[in-house]
């Protein structure tokens, strides 16, 4: 089969041996995959001939000096049942399925295994078990984006919000925009968003923030003090605990997944402050705890989503509540995938796109 290999840190179109299902196991046909920033940080950080450190390669069990089909943002179509499977859904059916596969040799990571192929390719494996059937009527594509909505899900989830909270979204690529969306479908009001790209910024309003800012402009933590100052109050700073002005609680969700970030948060939340970290950094970071101490900050990690989570959230995109239509900026086949990481480095041009590895 044909599929695009991450190899000595580049990407290259080759012909690959099919996948074989092993027991419990079904074999599908990639319709439609997306291609994720962490698709794009783990390909600068794989380290040519992995003389470089990669962290996917001690969180995954990844070798980067082997060759790796990524793509785990797919929608797919069942060719055959291995060994053992129920065939409770026919040959044919259109599915959604984390990405992840058990098999003999135990559990890995659709997209991050060397030995288990991912999305970017024409053939998977995926584990029976695990599979979703795509609702009638929604396009593939749509169901494609299940997996990167569902982080967004997650991490609202794991906020735990509270209906005074005032979330502040910072970063609106495809993972801000994917919380933002969720923040939507809880209710949370005002949602803030800050980006400095204007097309990320039009994104966010149609994905349901109702407040954005250009931090080149205005700084982001002043626009949320001011949405979070109750009508009649004041937004003017407080030195000490007890005597700040009284804000409603804030939520800020870090999408950018770059170093420095986390410690410009710090330096600029509101006391209590809940810190979500959603983007996926794979460098080396440093923040001051003396910054989060003094304002007696909740820092929170999160990491993909749960079995239920990613199943709500395929229902969320089946019955239109969330457009999906405007992330998807872009289609390419195999040839077009190298070509499509260097367009997503600019924000102005891509939010999603999507690899049809059948495409010519």
């Amino acid at each position: 089969m044909r599929a695009v290999v991450m190899r000595n840190q580049g990407l290259v179109v080759d012909t690959v041996p099919e996948p074989e299902p092993d027991q419990g196991q079904v074999l599908v046909k990639t319709l439609a995959c997306g291609i994720c920033g962490s698709d794009l940080h783990a390909l600068k950080h794989s380290g040519a001939q992995g003389t470089a450190r990669n962290p996917l390669d001690e969180v995954f069990g990844m070798d980067s000096s082997r060759d790796l089909i990524m793509g785990h943002e797919f929608c797919a179509e069942i060719v055959d049942h291995g060994p053992g499977c129920q065939k409770t859904l026919p040959v044919g059916t259109r599915i959604c399925s984390m990405p992840i596969a058990v098999g003999p040799g135990g559990v890995s990571s659709v997209g991050y295994s060397n030995d288990i192929p991912g999305g970017f390719g024409e053939l998977m494996v995926l584990t029976e078990a695990m599979l979703l059937p795509v609702p009638n009527g929604l396009a593939s594509e749509g169901a494609a984006l299940t997996e990167p909505l569902a982080v967004g899900l997650h991490a609202v989830e794991k906020a735990n919000l509270a209906a005074e909270d005032v979330p502040m979204v910072i970063g609106c690529g495809p993972v801000g925009l994917a919380v933002i969306a969720a923040l939507k479908l809880k209710g949370a009001a005002p949602i803030i968003a800050a980006d400095y790209s204007p097309a990320r910024r039009r994104l966010a309003q149609t994905l349901g923030a109702e407040i954005v800012v250009d931090p080149a402009e205005s700084s982001p933590y002043e626009t949320w003090t001011q949405a979070a100052t109750p009508e009649g109050g004041s937004a003017a700073p407080g030195p000490f605990p007890g005597l700040e002005p009284a804000l409603r609680p804030a939520v800020l969700f870090e999408c950018v997944g770059v170093p420095g970030v986390i410690q410009q948060m710090l330096a600029g939340a509101a006391r209590g402050a809940r810190v979500v970290v959603v983007g996926v950094c794979m460098e080396r970071d440093a923040i001051e705890p003396l910054f989060a101490i003094t304002k007696e900050l909740n820092l929170q990690f999160v990491i993909a989503y749960s079995p239920d989570e990613f199943a709500t959230t395929l229902g969320h995109i089946a019955e239109g509540r969330v457009a999906t239509e405007a992330l998807i900026t872009g289609k390419v086949g195999v040839g077009g995938v190298a070509g499509a990481f260097e367009e997503l480095a600019n924000p102005e041009k891509h939010a999603k796109i999507l690899v049809e590895p059948w495409r010519d």
